[in-house]
């Protein structure tokens, strides 16, 4: 179970990262965890299952991509066990989260944690992507260890607009996938993360779709 001085690093190694958390905020994150202990015994759902390790690399890891998101409605594609939106959405309460995977138990788990948390902002889905509903386009989709970017870029395209920002959490610099764009995409930004506690590379790309120049107008 947590403690008061686990609660206090969180704050602060979530501060870095440009993550302003409640107390209370810091109290959900780690019950989480909690949670995801107790289920990881029965169901496998990750591989990580050393405390310190499962904040930074599920917890901290997820809460990076905080400043990217924009809108109200956000998808998180292949959530696994809930990362990132879980922790996300419990650091931003007024955004509506959809946290969508393929895998029966690991979507239980989510519906488990969203309940006692008190998420009322978590919608769990069992699904594919390419299978839900394109309109409305999502304002945020999140992407963490889904897929390369081609694929992932094909297997939301329905599902974005225009102003749609696709957040992908990868670790290393994916020159090679960036390379390799489905026509109509551009990257926006990238920006490399250091996780507090956590020796790897980390890396935040921003991409959208190419909006067409509209044709200037000829002078009478």
């Amino acid at each position: 179970m947590s403690d008061p001085s686990e609660a206090r690093e969180l704050i602060a190694d979530a501060a870095s990262l440009g993550v302003a958390l409640t107390a209370q905020q810091a109290s959900q994150l780690l019950r989480l965890l909690d949670e995801l202990s107790q289920w990881n015994r029965a169901y496998n759902l990750t591989a990580i299952r050393e405390r310190v390790a499962m904040v930074r690399a599920h917890l901290l890891d997820s809460l990076a991509a905080f400043p990217e998101l924009q809108g109200e409605r956000v998808l998180d594609v292949g959530t696994g066990a809930g990362f990132p939106g879980l922790p996300l959405a419990v650091a931003a309460p007024g955004r509506h989260f959809t946290l969508v995977d393929a895998i029966a138990k690991k979507i239980r788990f989510v519906a488990h944690a969203a309940r006692i948390l008190e998420l009322g902002n978590v919608a769990p889905l069992q699904a594919r992507v390419e299978s839900l509903p394109a309109d409305p386009p999502f304002d945020t989709i999140l992407a963490r260890a889904y897929a390369g970017l081609p694929a992932l870029l094909e297997s939301v395209a329905a599902l974005s607009g225009p102003a749609t920002r696709i957040v992908a959490l990868k670790g290393r610099y994916p020159a090679d996938e960036l390379a390799s764009l489905p026509a109509g995409w551009q990257l926006e930004r990238s920006r490399p993360v250091a996780i507090p506690g956590l020796d790897a590379q980390r890396h935040i790309l921003c991409l959208r779709r190419i909006v067409p120049a509209e044709p200037r107008q000829g002078l009478d």
